[in-house]
C-alpha cells in the first residue's frame, strides 16, 4: 500500500476496488493527473468527478467543513455509499469540479482506498475504472484488460461487490437535495434528517 499511496503521491493514475465497483484514483489537487484521468476513461471535459475520504476528520482538513445536515448524514451513512456535495477548495484541480463550484466526497467501506488516503494525507478522485461509455466493472481483470495501458498500477483483491452506486445529496442549503439516488433510498436520507 506504500507503493501505491507513493505512485499516487508521484502524479500516477492506480485502480483500485472499492465498497461498490473498481475505480480510478489519482491525486485531485494535481491537475496533471485528473487530466490522467479523463484520458484514461475518454471522458470529455466539463464532467465532474466525486472523491473518497479516510474520514470525515480527513474531508474537513483537505475539502472544508461539512454543514450541520452534511455532518449529520456523514455520521449516519460513512463509511458507506452515500456522496456529499460540498463547496469546492480553491487548491483543487478544475477539471474536478468540472466549473461547478462544488465537489462530491463520501468515505468509502472498504479498507483500500481509505487506507490510500491516509498514507497520502489526502482526498483522491475514484471514478468508475471503465472507458466512457461502457459499464463499470467489479472484476480487476476487466479493469486490466479496459485500461491496463492508460494506469501505472491495478491493486486486484478479487471481485467488489458492485451493486448501484452511491447516492448524491447536496446538504449545503436550508433542505436536502437528491442529486441521484442510489444505494441508500432517499427515505432513508429523509427520515436521518427528521429523527
Amino acid at each position: 500500500m506504500a507503493r501505491v499511496a507513493a505512485v499516487i503521491r508521484g502524479g500516477g493514475l492506480v485502480a483500485i476496488p472499492t465498497d461498490t465497483l473498481y475505480a480510478l484514483a489519482a491525486d485531485p489537487f494535481n491537475p496533471v493527473a485528473v487530466d490522467r484521468v479523463f484520458a484514461a476513461k475518454g471522458r470529455a471535459e466539463g464532467q465532474a468527478v466525486a472523491l473518497v475520504a479516510a474520514d470525515a476528520v480527513q474531508v474537513t482538513a483537505r475539502i472544508g467543513a461539512l454543514t450541520k445536515m452534511g455532518s449529520r448524514l456523514a455520521d449516519r451513512f460513512w463509511p458507506g455509499p452515500l456522496t456529499i456535495l460540498m463547496t469546492v477548495p480553491a487548491a483543487l484541480a478544475p477539471a474536478v469540479s468540472a466549473g461547478t463550484g462544488s465537489v462530491g466526497v463520501r468515505v468509502p467501506d472498504h479498507g483500500v482506498p481509505r487506507e490510500l488516503c491516509r498514507l497520502t494525507a489526502s482526498p483522491l478522485v475514484a471514478t468508475s475504472a471503465n472507458r466512457s461509455g461502457r459499464p463499470p466493472s467489479n472484476d480487476a481483470d476487466e479493469v486490466a484488460a479496459a485500461l491496463g495501458d492508460s494506469i501505472d498500477l491495478l491493486v486486484d483483491s478479487g471481485p467488489t461487490p458492485g451493486g448501484a452506486p452511491s447516492t448524491i445529496v447536496d446538504a449545503r442549503d436550508a433542505a436536502p437535495r437528491l442529486i441521484r439516488e442510489g444505494a441508500i433510498a432517499w427515505e432513508r436520507i429523509e427520515r436521518c434528517l427528521h429523527e
